[in-house]
């Protein structure tokens, strides 16, 4: 039986391989054709592949496994679901505090700033809304000044009017919102996922067009629910890792 033949990738070793890997095939998976083969070959020849041990390989399948993308079958393999659609995002829980300096220590330019009206996906989060407060901004390392990330904020114009657009080349939006709009935030939501580079993101990060980023959308919700802030942030991937701590207590 003829396999599933996944694309090729430059690993980076600053990041997990096991990640690197699920997103890899992750999308070759979700970007297959309808007449490509649902059987993935053998770890062992994921792992040659990749350039990966066996162990790195298998903890990225077992990830694309509890996504429902494949199913593992002993002694038969490992296949494709023939209906797998994009599955659900890994999402990122934390405090207000974490969230802040998550968002910290790095420089940052505002390039723009404005109003949108309120359309497509945006509606999902405003729908009480026709327009919103919009906020540009791309944010380099401190040391290197070489750019990781470009973020779009999507903001209620009730809370943009309480604040300096400048404010945000000082503090991240969710410490402006707070500290200094006062808004009474309730929850936020972190969804990031594995895309290519757009050419404005290319540009804009100074990365090749189509390498692989990391897309962040981030909702802040006010304690009675509402979405204060959408945010979409790109970052190269090669230079930026989410790490999640869990408190026990």
């Amino acid at each position: 039986m003829t396999s599933f033949a996944p694309d090729s990738i430059v690993l980076n070793r600053k990041l997990p391989l096991w990640y690197q890997v699920s997103q890899s095939l992750r999308a070759s998976i979700l970007g297959r054709s309808a007449q490509d083969p649902l059987r993935l070959p053998t770890e062992e020849r994921l792992a040659e592949h990749y350039g990966v041990s066996v162990l790195t390989m298998r903890q990225a399948l077992k990830e694309l496994e509890d996504e429902g993308l494949i199913t593992r079958h002993r002694r038969r393999g490992t296949f494709i679901e023939p209906s797998a659609l994009r599955g659900a995002p890994v999402r990122l829980l934390g405090s207000v505090d974490a969230i802040v300096a998550q968002q910290s220590g790095m420089t940052t330019e505002l390039l723009d700033h404005g109003s949108e009206p309120v359309s497509g996906e945006l509606s999902a989060y405003f729908p009480d809304l026709a327009e919103v407060a919009t906020y540009h901004r791309l944010r380099s390392d401190e040391k290197t000044g070489e750019p990781t990330n470009h973020a779009r904020n999507y903001v209620r114009p009730e809370l943009a009017a309480l604040f300096d657009p400048e404010d945000l080349v000082r503090w991240p939006m969710t410490k402006v919102l707070r500290d200094v709009a006062g808004a009474r935030i309730g929850q936020i939501t972190d969804t990031v996922e594995a895309r290519l580079a757009d050419p404005e993101t290319a540009r804009l990060l100074q990365v090749p067009l189509l390498s692989p980023i990391l897309h962040y959308t981030g909702v802040v919700h006010g304690a009675d629910g509402q979405a204060l802030d959408v945010v979409r942030i790109h970052y190269r991937g090669d230079r930026f890792s989410f790490t999640v701590t869990l408190d026990a207590h």
